[in-house]
């Protein structure tokens, strides 16, 4: 027969056992988050392009507490993205459009608003930068975790970063040209002639001015397209 001590230590040992089940069964969760989230990171993540996939409701469900580790990347990656669509994808359209002499004054005001956004995107992509190297520093992740977000990390932030460096004074430079050509024609008025895809100046003095204000765009041209493949090809 039990008395009334030996019961009391047998429901302190049994409270202690379901203590500790209990404790196991928070730390298996956290694992199983955890893994998921490992695995997410791997399988979707490190094969996506330039858009990052956004959280499900079930997603969040999975991963827990490691949805805000996620949200450093994609909060980042989200800011790239805007910056590219708004800023650089809109030069690529611009000089292509440019096809004969005229172009370059049809497309002046267009280039002209492009133009003064890029240095506010500049700012902001080094923002961005900044505010994810300063909150993944706050992160602590397990030993199987962190090698694999240290290379997502990789991708998406520090790549990414290193190829719109170059990639958005290439585009200042080229767009401000392209503004030049297009205002000195613009300048011209009725003085100027457009015939078979070229372009008449009634003074040879006028004739050098454009010459010189066309000379650098060749180079301007193929600096900013091989930022734009090289950056493309990070964002893929």
């Amino acid at each position: 027969m039990a008395t009334g001590k030996s019961c009391t230590r047998w429901l302190a040992s049994l409270a202690a056992i379901v203590m500790v089940v209990s404790l196991s069964g928070c730390f298996d969760k956290e694992g199983d988050q955890r893994k998921a989230f490992i695995d997410f990171l791997q399988n979707s993540v490190m094969r996506s392009g330039e858009h990052l996939p956004t959280l499900t409701s079930d997603q969040r469900k999975q991963f827990g507490p490691f949805v805000s580790d996620y949200a450093i990347l994609y909060g980042y990656s989200q800011q790239v993205s805007q910056a590219v669509d708004s800023g650089i994808k809109p030069v690529v359209d611009s000089v292509n459009n440019i096809r004969v002499p005229q172009d370059y004054a049809t497309q002046r005001e267009t280039l002209s608003q492009i133009n003064g956004s890029l240095g506010v995107l500049s700012q902001q992509i080094q923002s961005a930068k900044m505010q994810a190297d300063s909150a993944r520093a706050t992160l602590k992740q397990n030993d199987d975790l962190k090698p694999v977000y240290d290379q997502v990390y990789q991708k998406v932030v520090t790549n990414t970063a290193a190829a719109m460096e170059p990639l958005i004074p290439a585009a200042q430079t080229l767009t401000a040209q392209l503004v030049q050509v297009g205002d000195f024609i613009q300048q011209q008025g009725t003085q100027v002639g457009f015939v078979a895809n070229g372009i008449q100046f009634p003074t040879s003095q006028q004739a050098s001015q454009y010459n010189s204000l066309i000379g650098p765009l060749a180079s301007q041209q193929q600096a900013f397209n091989q930022a734009w493949s090289a950056a493309s090809a990070d964002l893929q």
